[in-house]
């Protein structure tokens, strides 16, 4: 018996420190000095949006997105949300300031005290560099999610969700058991307008264009940025981040 024991020693000693790893690290905000925030960098269809959801379920952290944000503050019509809808309607892009008050109206509050994740913002340098002022006091890190424009186009023009329910589903890596038929309630499958070929290709481009420039300012201006290849499975993509967010905790 105490032979076994010896031989499974080494076993228990491992299997104890991934324990340790995976519930007292980033699990455990409580513990860290400074508020925290993540900030999530990527093409469209990346995984920026879903990885954010998990992450903000790991930390304990509030995600934010500026798609949310405009959508609270038209809900709401508050002032800011009137200033956005008067850009919308004349189908002009909202100001840079409006975004950020929105922005910096929503990390005031207080369940970002202790950081917060932000999804596809900033979106240019200019953002970037106001974000910066405001993040004087916080430890922060920039996430680049890794996927070629190839990859991107199956993955976003393959797209589906019901109509009733709002259940996504994927030609390829999930598909419904029955071809149009939502398996959740039975309603019909659709792709939305924008994740046709030619709209997705556009918004690469404008991706390409005034969004890619930020992997550089963070990577060498910053020098806060880490890059993870977003082209695997979903929990191992995960675990990749985690592994960053634990090793920059602090």
């Amino acid at each position: 018996m105490k032979r076994i024991f010896i031989i499974f020693l080494p076993l228990i000693v491992l299997f104890s420190y991934f324990l340790i790893k995976t519930y007292f690290k980033a699990d455990d905000m409580e513990k860290v000095e400074k508020p925290f925030v993540v900030i999530l960098l990527g093409p469209p269809g990346a995984g920026k949006g879903t990885h954010a959801v998990e992450l903000s379920k790991k930390l304990g952290l509030p995600h934010i997105s500026t798609g949310d944000l405009f959508r609270e503050n038209l809900k709401n019509n508050t002032q800011l949300g009137q200033k956005a809808k008067a850009y919308m309607e004349k189908g002009n892009l909202v100001p840079d300031d409006v975004v950020l008050d929105m922005l910096f109206a929503r990390v005031s509050k207080e369940d970002c005290k202790k950081g917060y994740i932000l999804d596809g913002f900033p979106r240019t340098i200019a953002q970037a560099k106001a974000l910066k002022g405001k993040l004087k006091d916080v430890d922060y890190i920039a996430i680049n999610l890794q996927v070629e424009d190839e990859k991107l186009i199956e993955r976003i023009t393959n797209r589906i969700m019901c109509r009733s329910c709002g259940t996504p589903f994927h030609k390829i890596f999930l598909p419904p058991k029955e071809e149009g038929k939502c398996d959740k309630c039975g309603g019909e499958l659709y792709q939305r307008d924008d994740d046709t070929e030619a709209v997705v290709k556009e918004r690469l481009k404008v991706y390409h264009d005034q969004t890619e420039p930020l992997i550089e300012y963070y990577a060498n201006e910053e020098k806060v940025l880490s890059n993870v290849d977003s082209r695997g499975a979903k929990d191992i993509v995960f675990n990749n981040l985690m592994d960053i967010i634990d090793k920059n905790i602090r």
